[in-house]
């Protein structure tokens, strides 16, 4: 696929204020975007909701289910591994959650099982975790049953958040993309670009000013309504070039947020490198997702038209 390199943008630091994770950690040293978090209170310090590290004392944390299935992922990305190890410094940091990182799908059920078919003992699982964080690539295993269960532990009020190659993970089960918000229609443009955030007020992207640089390998969503998920950031069209492999016809949502019954669902397509996942803006993003999905702050997603200014694509570029 050829994908299409942005000219005449260029890659600048964000220097806008930048939030702390939360009032119990510090906010790090000048807030720009490429600072990695340098203020979460080391291990074995008090920190938010807990302790450093999973021994006594403190108020039990939430629990959270880092999930990245990847065996038949397409142009694996590197990054899965680092994105998973940061989701669990951030609760362990923090001291807001413990995070439990599998690559193993069979887990993703009330009664998981082992290889040869007997019960699973111990260990992560929908009837002991508080919310998922997902990065599955591709056509993941589960069956009929797996489906059904994950689908009904986020109606009954669980989070889950998801990030870039969480999109792929399912395309032929139409459901999972309702919970998700959208499916993937590849991704015709990567190289820097401009961001809109169209929810300043939302706890994942209040951090950001109203649009700022940045660059990555940007999914294309789609069968994504805006009358049922809450578009936090998109992609400024502006400046794109004709391309038929662009079907967006000026609006290209990158983030946003929803409820599934009474579940909380979160989706970031910032994640493509090891170094994006560096950022600390982006770091920020995830960990208020995340506190978001856990139910740790409250916001109810407003679903809206396109916000922050109209994007008319180049001339000459195809749309539908």
């Amino acid at each position: 696929m050829r994908r299409i390199q942005f000219g005449a943008i260029s890659v600048v630091l964000i220097t806008c204020g930048v939030l702390a994770f939360a009032q119990q950690t510090p906010p790090a040293q000048g807030g720009q975007q490429g600072t990695a978090v340098q203020g979460a209170p080391p291990a074995g310090r008090q920190g938010g909701g807990g302790r450093g590290g999973r021994g006594g004392g403190g108020p039990q944390r939430k629990r959270v289910l880092a999930w990245a299935d990847t065996r038949n992922g397409q142009a694996q990305h590197e990054s899965v591994g680092h994105a998973l190890a940061i989701i669990e410094r951030l609760g362990y940091d923090s001291g807001m959650w413990d995070t439990f990182i599998r690559t193993d799908s069979n887990i993703i059920s009330k009664t998981p099982k082992k290889t040869d078919g007997s019960a699973a003992s111990g260990g992560p699982n929908l009837n002991n975790v508080d919310a998922i964080f997902f990065m599955g690539h591709r056509e993941v295993q589960l069956d009929a049953g797996q489906k059904e269960e994950l689908l009904q532990y986020v109606k009954d009020g669980h989070g889950f958040v998801a990030a870039h190659v969480a999109l792929t993970a399912f395309d032929s089960w139409p459901e999972f993309g309702e919970m998700l918000g959208g499916g993937f229609d590849q991704h015709p443009i990567s190289g820097p670009g401009t961001i809109i955030n169209e929810s300043p007020d939302f706890p994942a992207t209040k951090h950001f000013p109203p649009s700022f640089a940045f660059s990555d390998e940007f999914y294309q969503p789609k069968n994504l309504s805006r009358e049922k998920v809450d578009v936090v950031l998109r992609l400024d069209l502006s400046n794109v070039p004709a391309n038929p492999s662009l079907h967006l016809n000026g609006d290209y949502p990158l983030a946003w947020a929803k409820t599934y019954g009474k579940g909380r669902v979160f989706f970031g397509s910032f994640a493509h490198s090891n170094e994006t996942w560096d950022l600390r803006n982006v770091q920020q993003m995830y960990f208020e997702a995340m506190r978001w999905a856990l139910g740790l702050t409250d916001a109810d997603p407003k679903p809206h038209p396109m916000r922050g200014g109209a994007t008319a694509p180049a001339a000459g570029r195809g749309g539908r």
